[in-house]
């Protein structure tokens, strides 16, 4: 089996994917534009070949590059990114190289647009805001007259919470329109409730072959208001939003990839979408969960989403089953220019033992990640939060 992986080295803890991949008698096939001297070891040695191109931008260039690959070694059965930048150029090599494990081309728009994927939850029947595409201000004033301030506009397509705002008034509408870029935006009545995502791992059958739950802050919020991130992986799923989950799941076809699908964990009762506690959906990703995430689960479920992606691959199951130990896996960043209580020797002193990873992050993921990351694994929720505020404090 061959399976191309577009961009192998990022995010850099993808090299596990490749190894387990690898270690499971798959030809892991690298297209990527960093030099072959800077990947790093594990990746090196976990791939069959790797195939360098000036720039990935460049669709003719990564073509001859798939091409010379079908050529060496066979026909391509997998074609991958797992980065949400790259998942139409995905979808195109699929195309071109009849490649029937992943999406085409004609299914890309419903997992790309947000105004789209509002069409694939009602039609489900899952709970989800209301939204409109306001590309003026008569279809923006239209929209804020039926649900009321404030409102949350963003991208139609963005990955993220690039360029996305909150509007509380005729003020912040007023500036949001004067300087609206030339791009298709969405407007979406505001939800108050908790961000919770289902991250999973599907079959041919779209069933899941891995489940978790993360909690995530208004990440809108730690960009705009230059804020301290924290998020944190559950030890558990709950019931209500494992159903919804694969309800989704089954509704936009996912079969054969990992998710990151984002809810609302309503703090507020909102009619038409339910009481306080239920879930209401946000979004669809189709790929892991960003930075550390795909770590932070292994070490929540004491297991191994790398070999179970890469099982899922080889032998469409799951071949091992999760420990019998779960946990809170908590992140907790620093910024710069952040005046912090609590020294670095004295965090580790506290948490050491219980610490799984602590580095500095890429400049690149500084604004949103943090320059200096925490990462803890704690049995309960009460322990989580002190982490979180002997870190931040």
């Amino acid at each position: 089996m061959n399976f191309v992986f577009i961009s192998p080295n990022f995010p850099r803890t993808y090299w596990q994917f490749c190894d387990c991949l690898r270690n499971n008698g798959i030809n892991v096939l690298g297209i990527g534009d960093s030099p072959y001297d800077g990947l790093e070891e594990p990746l090196k040695a976990a791939l069959t070949e790797y195939y360098r191109v000036d720039s990935l931008e460049d669709y003719g260039q990564v073509y001859r590059a798939a091409a010379f690959f079908a050529f060496k070694y066979g026909r391509i059965d997998w074609i991958e990114s797992m980065n949400e930048y790259w998942l139409e150029q995905d979808a195109r090599l699929r195309e071109d190289f009849n490649v029937t494990t992943g999406i085409r081309p004609d299914r890309i728009g419903f997992i790309k647009e947000k105004s789209l994927m509002k069409e694939i939850y009602l039609k489900a029947g899952i709970p989800t805001a209301r939204q409109s595409i306001v590309s003026d201000r008569e279809a923006g004033r239209a929209f804020v007259e039926k649900v009321g301030y404030p409102v949350i506009v963003k991208p139609n397509i963005g990955v993220g919470a690039a360029n996305t705002w909150k509007l509380e008034n005729d003020s912040d509408f007023e500036a949001f329109y004067d300087g609206l870029p030339e791009v298709p935006y969405v407007m979406e009545e505001f939800i108050e409730g908790i961000i919770c995502s289902y991250d999973a791992i599907t079959d041919s059958r779209c069933e899941p072959l891995f489940e978790s739950m993360t909690v995530w802050p208004p990440v809108m919020d730690i960009v705009n208001k230059d804020l301290d991130l924290m998020y944190y992986t559950c030890p558990r799923v709950p019931e209500g939003l494992r159903t919804l989950g694969r309800k989704a799941v089954r509704a936009f076809g996912v079969d054969r990839r990992f998710v990151h699908l984002e809810f609302f964990r309503l703090t507020k009762a909102r009619r038409g979408l339910g009481e306080v506690g239920d879930f209401a959906a946000l979004e669809v990703n189709m790929r892991p969960a960003g930075g550390y995430t795909p770590d932070m689960m292994n070490f929540a479920h004491s297991t191994n989403v790398y070999q179970i992606y890469a099982d899922m691959v080889a032998y469409d199951s799951r071949r091992k089953a999760e420990g019998p130990e779960h946990f809170y896996c908590v992140y907790a960043s620093r910024k710069d220019g952040h005046v912090y209580a609590r020294t670095h020797e004295e965090i580790m002193a506290r948490y050491g033992a219980d610490m799984v990873m602590q580095e500095e992050m890429p400049p690149m993921n500084w604004p949103q990640m943090g320059r200096y990351m925490y990462t803890a694994r704690l049995r309960t929720k009460k322990e989580a939060e002190a982490f979180i505020r002997f870190v931040q404090g």
